[in-house]
């Protein structure tokens, strides 16, 4: 690239700060309005359920993200879109339908604005400074949730409440200064000028490459998405511990504990490949989560347990940004699309690993949650430790 780059951290910071923002405004701020009007919980449950449904599917979309146009004309006109529709969502707070078609429409927006940026950068950042631009884009989704999980209802109760529902959205606005100063390719000339049938034939050809699907294996298979730490919140009474503690370690604690969780991979990365790294604080992280099991439930372990789980989950996810962005290379043609498909494949785990630690807390209460989770992440984790060995050997084989 001919022109300078932005500061790297800056540039991970605020590409990946539109999810921190969103998610605080639809995961906190709107179930604490509607549990003030006494909308029943599972109506609350499921409007959040909806609204988290564009971040498995979005991927979908993300192909149109490389055709066409510049991404940085994708990436203006989504975040400016998103930030509408959430100013939207928050003045329909009395119409549920209307409030869950808004948060979705949100919801998909963010998440193809994610995409178009992070393939944007993926594809113009040296491969030097991705492990450091992943550390910054965990740091910016975990802090910008923590920041807004405080700020959001504060600035809808303290200021009337359409110049709070403005303000709040604005902040979905904050990376766009950011978009003058990168530079920014036309798409691809012949994607550009290709049938959308063609143009899927090629992207399916990438897709199937083996550097891909071992990515989509490590992503989706349990080693490192610490599911324990979206149940946490609700199992303050197992450990006698007060509301006010678990919200205070839910955020402030939670907040703290990720920066520090995120920005201390780039630290390691100079010493363990990515893919290593990643089985090493999946598999360190089982061992923790396997320890509480013989810690009696206290308040002060109930902190550990939520700021230790955390920790981890956090630099798990600075790894999987940086693999992401490695993966995609320089002058990739289909990086948003790449960008988005791993990233989607990140949520997986996240998914269906809590609900089978749920059915695990039904059946042994927190000792069966943490088996379960700890358990089967130590058992991925050693699976694919011994596949990468064996992987490894038989590429010094064939050299031979």
């Amino acid at each position: 690239m001919d022109r300078k780059l932005p500061p790297v951290w800056l540039m991970g910071f605020l590409a990946n700060l539109p999810i921190g923002v969103f998610g605080a405004v639809m995961g906190m701020t709107l179930p604490q309005l509607l549990a003030a009007t006494h909308v029943p919980e599972p109506a609350i449950a499921t409007l959040t359920a909806v609204s988290l449904v564009p971040g498995f599917c979005g991927f979908l979309l993300a192909p149109i993200l490389d055709w066409r146009f510049r991404r940085r004309t994708y990436a203006v006109a989504l975040i400016v879109a998103a930030a509408l529709l959430q100013f939207a969502a928050l003045l329909a707070i009395g119409n549920l339908a209307l409030l869950t078609l808004l948060l979705f429409a949100a919801g998909m927006a963010v998440t193809l604005q994610i995409a178009a940026v992070g393939g944007w950068l993926g594809a113009i950042v040296p491969a030097r400074d991705k492990a450091r631009m992943g550390a910054w884009y965990a740091a910016a989704s975990i802090g910008g949730f923590g920041v807004m999980s405080i700020l959001g209802i504060t600035l809808l109760r303290e200021l009337p409440y359409t110049v709070g529902a403005a303000i709040l959205s604005l902040f979905l606005l904050l990376p766009m200064p950011l978009y003058a100063f990168l530079p920014s390719q036309p798409a691809d000339s012949r994607l550009a000028h290709e049938s959308f049938r063609e143009f899927f034939h090629d992207l399916m050809a990438l897709l199937k490459r083996r550097e891909m699907l071992w990515m989509l294996l490590f992503f989706t298979l349990p080693c490192a998405d610490f599911a324990l730490t979206n149940v946490m919140g609700g199992l303050g009474r197992d450990f006698a511990t007060s509301e006010r503690l678990v919200s205070e370690l839910a955020s402030i604690g939670v907040t703290i504990a990720g920066l520090v969780g995120s920005l201390t991979v780039p630290l390691l990365l100079r010493r363990i490949a990515p893919l290593w790294l990643y089985l090493a604080i999946g598999g360190a992280g089982a061992l923790f989560t396997l320890s509480l099991m013989a810690l009696p439930h206290t308040p002060l372990v109930f902190a550990l347990a939520i700021i230790g789980e955390n920790v981890f989950q956090a630099a798990a996810f600075a790894v999987e940004y940086a693999l992401i962005l490695l993966v995609i290379g320089e002058d990739n043609p289909f990086a948003a699309t790449q960008f988005s498909l791993l990233n989607s494949a990140t949520s997986l785990p996240l998914t269906y690993m809590q609900a089978l630690d749920g059915q695990a807390y039904g059946m042994g209460g927190f000792a069966g949650s943490l088996l379960t989770d700890g358990g089967l992440a130590l058992a991925a984790c050693t699976s694919l430790a011994l596949v990468q060995i064996w992987r490894k050997r038989g590429v010094k084989a064939a050299a031979v």
